[in-house]
């Protein structure tokens, strides 16, 4: 998010993204609108030290944090005991990229210093390529940690999606996650296309 943060929030996604990596055309600077509690803020941060972590998650009282750079295990370790010792609660969401194939055995050292896995499309920018990997890949999954898929899945994905949910790679699917192609510019979200989306997805899957 960046933009129109209230007009999304009030199609009551479980959670709304601020990426504060300053390179992104999206780079998110505050202040975040008063939102309801039920929706969770999510901080997406590429490479950054503990300390800016730290700091944004107070400051925009972030109810999780997704790692979307080269973090280690031992830096998800980290950065899990200073949020404890200070007290905060904030999920830790670390990502993967994915393009044909995934060595999934990778996973196992993050196990304990994480709350989710995201897996998104490899590209040449962090996150935001536009275009879904093979979900195919997800068959190798061998973690029962719930998982956020991402991606480039937009309108066009939605029959391939409900497709995907029925099937047994899906277990673990905990959330998706929509971006560039609900939008009309970096960070301005298309409102009738996010709600015909989500009413769709909702009513094939309840």
């Amino acid at each position: 998010m960046k933009h129109n943060i209230e007009e999304v929030a009030d199609l009551q996604p479980d959670y709304l993204g601020f990426i504060f990596w300053k390179p992104s055309k999206r780079y998110f600077d505050g202040p975040i609108p008063l939102l309801p509690k039920a929706i969770g803020k999510f901080g997406v941060f590429v490479d950054a030290n503990i300390d800016e972590i730290v700091n944004h998650t107070n400051k925009y009282g972030l109810n999780a944090i997704q790692l979307h750079g080269n973090e280690s295990p031992e830096f998800c370790e980290k950065l899990k005991g200073r949020l404890k010792k200070q007290n905060i609660k904030a999920d830790i969401l670390k990502v993967f990229s994915v393009k044909d194939g995934f060595n999934f055995s990778q996973l196992s050292s993050y196990e304990n210093s994480t709350d989710f896995f995201l897996f998104d499309t490899k590209g040449k920018l962090p996150g935001g390529n536009g275009y879904t990997f093979n979900w195919e890949a997800l068959k190798g999954y061998s973690s029962k940690k719930p998982y956020f898929l991402s991606g480039g899945i937009g309108p066009g994905e939605l029959d391939k999606l409900l497709e995907f949910l029925q099937k047994e790679e899906s277990k673990y699917c905990y959330a998706i996650d929509v971006n560039s192609k609900f939008e009309s510019a970096p960070g301005l979200k298309d409102i009738d296309k996010l709600e015909k989306f989500k009413k769709r997805l909702l009513e094939t899957c309840s």
